[in-house]
């Protein structure tokens, strides 16, 4: 069983109990996710069918490139083999993207579940109310002063485009893998290569497409390495490092990103929960 579970997405719930607990939205139903002891990640669906069951991205730190330095390799040894829960709902990933613009980690926290319990759909069970993101359908038919209540006004406009476009092309957009989704993403009105890329990762679970210089990948390898001449906060120069250390390889892209993704925000049965959630 894989000890680890990475809790990036702003869906996960934290109880007093150590468990992890986030409701997820396949086409076919409404899914209570749960991490904790002693069975590690249960799914359960609670509304609709089974028929399109969530999908789990296990990565290895093991698959890491030889380039990566030895101490940042030596910190994302530490953590073993890890599980992701890819984002079912390509629509909430790109929710989540679009509601991560220009505010804080913890202020968009707040904003995703502030959006989703207000807006969205709730299940209740023994982990208490979980919600999923509203409808594009939903979203469009919002007063503006309804995106203002929940301190979403900037986002307003971005949310109303992308849902607009979702519901033309989602079909198509389900089927692209992230390489593909990003231009498309693109193409929204205030979508830009950053919100599109952490999209498409969160949706597939390729992390290579992910803006590998992003400020949590900056934060986390600095931390894991603090010794490492890493560029400053100005320096452009972060993404071509990083990139570079996997050359053409996307699977030890995907490996360097996400494992660095997880070392700062997991859960894990086998120990205590020492990063952040």
């Amino acid at each position: 069983m894989t000890n680890v579970l990475t809790t990036d997405h702003y869906g996960w719930h934290a109880h007093e109990d150590g468990t992890r607990a986030r409701a997820v939205q396949t086409p076919s139903g409404t899914w209570l996710v749960t991490f904790g002891r002693p069975d590690g990640l249960h799914l359960r669906c609670v509304r609709g069918t089974e028929d399109v069951k969530p999908t789990i991205v296990t990565t290895d730190p093991a698959r890491l490139p030889a380039t990566v330095p030895a101490p940042l390799r030596s910190g994302l040894d530490d953590l073993g083999p890890t599980q992701r829960l890819a984002n079912p709902w390509l629509w909430d990933a790109i929710t989540t993207a679009i509601l991560r613009q220009v505010v804080r980690a913890e202020q968009a926290r707040k904003l995703y579940r502030a959006w989703c319990s207000t807006y969205g759909t709730t299940i209740s069970g023994p982990f208490g109310d979980l919600a999923v993101a509203p409808t594009p359908e939903q979203v469009l038919a919002l007063a503006d002063e309804e995106f203002a209540n929940v301190g979403a006004k900037f986002h307003r406009s971005a949310l109303q485009a992308a849902a607009t476009a979702y519901q033309e092309h989602h079909a198509e957009w389900q089927t692209l893998d992230a390489a593909g989704l990003v231009p498309v993403l693109c193409s929204i009105p205030r979508i830009g290569p950053w919100t599109a890329a952490a999209a498409a990762a969160d949706y597939t679970g390729d992390f290579s497409a992910y803006p590998h210089d992003d400020l949590a990948v900056r934060t986390w390898a600095a931390q894991i390495a603090p010794a490492h001449p890493w560029p400053g906060k100005k320096d452009t120069g972060f993404r071509a490092l990083w990139t570079g250390w996997a050359g053409n390889d996307r699977t030890a892209l995907h490996t360097l990103t996400l494992s660095t993704l997880t070392w700062g925000s997991h859960a894990r049965t086998d120990l205590e929960d020492t990063c952040s959630s």
